[in-house]
């Protein structure tokens, strides 16, 4: 290795926002490197062992398991897949994409004991407020979404034109 750069991922970055700022980060460390080795001053080290190889992405990797994720990992999973090929679900027999989404807060939305109901369940589905959808452990707030042969669009959008009914279950 020559040079390196560490960068923070954000908390609701994607896939591709980050592509966008590492092929700025790179464009210049390469810069950099060939300054260095022109001026003789480059500096070798040898990369260590703490590394991770990231498997090679797949259908089945970006199909949501809503029994067993929590909203936070739902979350990372779409982020990840953005725009690469969007995490999915189903929701009545047609495949839903998934591109953007966040944790829903308590000041959001108050909804009692929902222990009885399935993850995946839809609690609250409107063009004004949203789609939300419980998990795990809390309640996804969706914000982006696309439909079967249709293009992605804001979740308020999806809503005008598509009918989700609360206690409907993601699959």
């Amino acid at each position: 290795m020559i040079l390196k750069q560490e960068v923070q991922i954000g908390e609701d970055e994607t896939t591709g926002e980050l592509w966008d700022r590492l092929k700025v980060v790179g464009g210049n460390l390469l810069i950099k490197t060939l300054q260095e080795i022109e001026q003789g001053t480059v500096k070798r080290e040898k990369q260590g062992n703490e590394f991770t190889l990231a498997p090679m992405l797949s259908k089945e990797m970006a199909k949501i398991e809503w029994l067993n994720k929590t909203a936070l990992e739902i979350k990372n999973l779409v982020r990840g897949l953005n725009p690469i090929m969007g995490a999915y679900s189903f929701l009545n027999g047609k495949k839903i994409k998934f591109w953007k989404v966040d944790i829903a807060t308590d000041e959001e939305i108050v909804i009692e004991n929902l222990n009885f109901l399935k993850n995946g369940t839809v609690v609250l589905s409107n063009s004004k407020q949203g789609l939300f959808i419980k998990t795990k452990d809390g309640i996804l707030k969706i914000l982006e979404i696309q439909g079967e042969n249709s293009k992605k669009m804001p979740i308020g959008d999806f809503l005008r034109g598509n009918k989700v009914e609360e206690f409907e279950v993601f699959e």
